[in-house]
């Protein structure tokens, strides 16, 4: 009896001390205040470490709690940065989307708002705006360092203007 008690207080005690960890690649980080912006977004609790070296493009984030860690790479993505999740649990709910073939064109816009994107210095900005670039068919952009939002211009989708921030660690809310 004192043996499964033991073993029961050593299996308790593992699953206490558990942690998860995910990585975030691909965050724009260009200086310190982009770091200390990263660490602010994703401290969402108690238990919750973010480790963010200098200029690093890598985000690690360490939780107690199993789901915490995927709550503060949400919300460091809510504060406008971004980046591939590795470590996260895959989800195995089956797709909701039409298949390829019989999916519609996604339409074109011609002008979007783009807000919540971290803007903190001119890297930021310059970094951003290179990535506006790569999306064929915008003319003309508006990016500022320290602007809540900027416009952009041109003839594109939504969905290329959001690959090529977040290819550069952006995220935006596009309208």
């Amino acid at each position: 009896m004192k043996f499964i008690t033991l073993l029961s207080i050593l299996a308790l005690t593992a699953s206490v001390r558990a942690e998860t960890t995910l990585t975030m690649t691909g965050v724009h980080n260009c200086c310190g205040s982009c770091a200390k912006g990263i660490i602010k977004a994703g401290s969402i609790g108690e238990g919750v470490t973010i480790d963010v070296p200098e200029k690093s493009t890598t985000v690690t984030i360490t939780s107690k709690k199993k789901g915490d860690a995927m709550k503060a790479a949400e919300a460091i993505i809510a504060g406008g940065y971004y980046g591939k999740i590795e470590g996260a649990e895959s989800d195995s709910k089956k797709s909701t989307s039409k298949p390829a073939a019989t999916a519609k064109p996604e339409a074109k816009m011609s002008k979007a708002t783009v807000s919540g994107v971290h803007l903190c210095c001119k890297k930021c900005e310059v970094a951003a705006a290179n990535a506006v670039k790569t999306v064929p068919g915008i003319t003309k952009s508006d990016i500022v360092a320290k602007a809540t939002s900027f416009t952009v211009e041109g003839e594109f989708t939504k969905s290329e203007l959001e690959t090529a921030l977040n290819a550069a660690g952006f995220a935006g809310d596009i309208k």
